[in-house]
């Protein structure tokens, strides 16, 4: 035997697996977790979405559950229709996770686990769908916090892969219901029920508003205001003007500003439109919502004095209801907002892309970025936030920024749900869908489309603020509405378009400043003999 033919033995027996180890790979068994809620939190079974989350670490302040997220720790879920207490839900191998896909690629070792479950509603809607949806309970469509949503605390275990021992875990505990801060000194609270909404949903749908009212308003009761409606995420806390000296500083101009509050069962706020999955959301904010702040509060009900402002999803919302309802409002000044044009959607062109988490390079594919820092590095990928929304929930169901997207700006699927813009498990692209969105939602093509009847409205009132190093991209749909604005006609567009060098997301202006430039447009647009001065005091 020559030593090649030596060399050649001894080498592939150092390759192949030993008797032993080729054993042990074949035995390794994944991790199987059954979980059930004690009847003491919950009497009622439930239909929605039980979690497991594992953490290497778990305080009081940040517990596993708290540390999921797209770049967070491992989470993994499964729909539950009708569990009832002590019956548990299983989760094994076969559950799609992230950012662990399979728990059968947890390494060994030990862990905190926590469980967790999401109660879901059913909603009998008008448009003769059914869905099962969480029902938003005053925190903002938030599942983590969310009142009435079950919970464990953290349990120290061992994950062994010779183990075939299921790990029982129990959620025993409630989440207590949201306390609403009292309306204190000038800040004033709403919250009613919509009529509109609620027999669309077939449920009670609630709508608010948080009011910050000028200095002197009760010293005042001759003057009447212009007010501000400030879009954005849903919180209870009051409306933001930078700091109490300048609200009560003399020469402030004396306006009346308004958080409105509309969560959905999709997410934290509705986007303030009309919606196929949605409901009816912009005419319940029109005819219910601000009617209720303007009829209690001394409002100028008059369009020049009625204004928008809001960043990001508010930057959107307050840019749409501008375009949307260029009759009812007198100007927007709209910070860092949402797509408002599809060809960049963050940075996927819905139209011309085929895949929104890869760029194809034949060779290789190279993954697309949702979050950068101005510096360039990147923050979070396409895949990943969506991959975690999927396991958060189902059919457009985690509360997540994409899904509310796709409830938003699509049409109803089959099952009664969003139909996808994009496989959420693969980003192929649905080209069909994204032709739906540019029709109704794409400002940009909407302006382009009907300026001849909305330039007229407009070309004055639109304002847009963002920083060009915007975190999420979307400084680049904001450069093609101004490539589009800058040649228009009869009228040309007059508005004001600041992009701000190496700014991230959410840059613009301080509200000192917008409200400076607010009170200059109201002056100008007012009609002659208006009182653009009680409020001036």
């Amino acid at each position: 035997m020559n030593r090649l033919r030596i060399a050649l033995i001894v080498l592939l027996g150092a390759l192949a697996p030993s008797r032993e180890s080729a054993a042990q790979g074949s035995s390794r068994t994944a991790p199987r977790f059954e979980i059930a809620f004690s009847r003491s939190a919950r009497a009622e079974p439930v239909t929605g979405r039980v979690y497991i989350a594992l953490s290497r670490t778990s305080t009081a302040a940040s517990t596993p559950i708290q540390q999921t997220g797209e770049n967070g720790v491992p989470l993994f879920g499964v729909n539950v229709e009708n569990l009832a207490a002590g019956a548990t839900a299983v989760i094994d191998a076969s559950v799609f996770g992230h950012p662990i896909q399979s728990l059968r690629d947890i390494p060994a070792g030990t862990y905190w686990a926590q469980p967790f479950v999401n109660v879901y509603t059913k909603f009998a809607r008008a448009d003769g769908r059914t869905v099962w949806l969480h029902m938003d309970q005053w925190e903002g469509q938030n599942w983590k916090r969310s009142p009435g949503n079950l919970y464990g605390d953290p349990v120290r275990i061992t994950i062994d892969p010779k183990s075939s021992k299921p790990i029982r875990l129990t959620a025993d505990r409630v989440i207590p219901p949201i306390v609403v801060p009292a309306d204190s000194g000038n800040v004033r609270r709403i919250k009613i029920q919509s009529d509109i909404l609620s027999k669309w949903w077939g449920h009670p749908i609630y709508l608010g508003a948080t009011v910050l009212l000028p200095k002197g308003y009760d010293e005042h009761p001759e003057a009447r205001y212009p007010v501000v409606y400030n879009e954005g995420h849903f919180t209870l806390r009051a409306p933001g003007v930078g700091s109490t000296p300048y609200w009560n500083a003399d020469g402030t101009p004396r306006m009346i500003i308004v958080n409105l509050q509309h969560p959905s069962p999709y997410y934290d706020d509705s986007y303030g439109v009309n919606s196929a999955n949605n409901g009816p959301f912009g005419d319940a904010i029109m005819q219910e919502l601000l009617p209720a702040v303007e009829t209690r509060f001394r409002v100028r009900r008059e369009p020049w004095a009625r204004l928008l402002t809001g960043g990001s999803t508010g930057g959107w919302i307050a840019l749409a209801k501008q375009v949307m309802y260029p009759d009812v409002f007198g100007g927007v000044w709209s910070l860092c907002p949402d797509a408002v044009d599809f060809r960049y959607h963050q940075i996927v062109n819905v139209y011309a892309d085929t895949n929104a988490y890869w760029f194809d390079r034949g060779w290789m594919k190279v993954d697309r970025p949702t979050q950068r820092k101005p510096d360039g590095n990147i923050a979070a990928m396409m895949k990943d936030e969506n991959w975690y929304e999927l396991v958060v929930g189902d059919r457009s169901r985690s509360g997540g920024q994409w899904d509310i997207w796709e409830a938003t700006f699509g049409p109803v699927g089959a099952d009664g749900y969003p139909a996808r813009i994009w496989d959420k498990r693969t980003g192929v692209i649905d080209h069909t869908v994204a032709e739906y969105w540019k029709q109704r939602y794409d400002l940009r093509h909407i302006l382009e489309t009907n300026w001849q009847t909305l330039g007229p409205k407009l070309a004055d009132k639109m304002n847009v603020y963002v920083g060009d190093a915007d975190s999420y991209y979307l400084n680049m749909g904001v450069h093609l509405l101004e490539n589009y604005l800058k040649t228009t006609t009869s009228p040309k567009f007059t508005g004001e378009i600041v992009f701000q060098p190496m700014a991230p997301h959410c840059w613009g202006p301080p509200m000192n400043e917008l409200m400076a430039k607010m009170a200059t447009h109201i002056e100008k647009h007012a009609p002659a003999g208006a009182d653009v001065r009680s409020w001036r005091y």
